[in-house]
């Protein structure tokens, strides 16, 4: 029997008492002070979670920036989330497992554990060949459809020193880089997060 896997998620009330938003909110601080730091998180299998509204599955976003171009892809038939087919996405992300989990059983900090998963979901779809600074700049939710509403992104800016990145998973397709003016004449062929997160690009990636 294969296994079933796991993924981190945080109840939907929490995410409520810190304040519901829709689109982008740049308070990340006051969000992942809690979200990162408290006693609510806990894994559940992925395919409840998928199904069950009342938790957010915490998911990195992560958008890679060289000059004046952003890396986009298409998402192909093999992707993971079988609802994201096709779309174009500006983030590369994906879920928290335990295997991202190296600290011991009783903790209240996640922030490790988190940053390993970042690390771990971008090394597994692609090959960044270059320096970069990582900067979270902002979260990400958007309630208006099935998929939304059982995630929570975190965005990250990847400013990279080249744009020397290759794709790893064969559900990444057309990989390259595009400019803001390019990226919104298909804004209408991208997946709802990364439509959101380009509306706001400017202010993401601000140096």
């Amino acid at each position: 029997m294969a296994n079933v896997e796991e993924v981190l998620v945080v109840k939907r009330s929490v995410y409520e008492e810190l304040g519901a938003f829709h689109g982008v909110n740049f308070e990340t601080e006051r969000y992942l002070e809690r979200l990162l730091r408290g006693k609510e998180l806990e894994y559940l299998e992925r395919p409840q979670a998928e199904k069950n509204p009342q938790f957010k599955q915490l998911i990195p976003y992560v958008i890679m920036g060289y000059e004046d171009k952003y890396l986009c892809y298409q998402r192909g038939k093999r992707a993971g989330e079988q609802r994201l087919v096709d779309k174009v996405s500006i983030g590369i992300g994906g879920h928290i497992n335990p295997c991202d989990d190296q600290m011991p059983l009783f903790y209240e900090d996640y922030t490790e554990i988190y940053q390993n998963a970042v690390a771990r979901e971008v090394a597994e779809e692609i090959e960044v060949e270059c320096e970069y600074k990582d900067k979270i700049v902002g979260l990400l939710n958007d309630d208006s459809n099935e998929v939304g509403q059982v995630h929570l992104g975190i965005i990250h800016f990847w400013r990279l020193a080249e744009p020397k990145v290759k794709k790893r998973e064969q559900m990444i397709c057309q990989l390259n880089f595009m400019t803001e003016a390019e990226l919104l004449k298909i804004k209408d062929k991208m997946e709802t997060w990364s439509q959101l997160c380009l509306e706001n690009l400017g202010a993401l990636t601000k140096p």
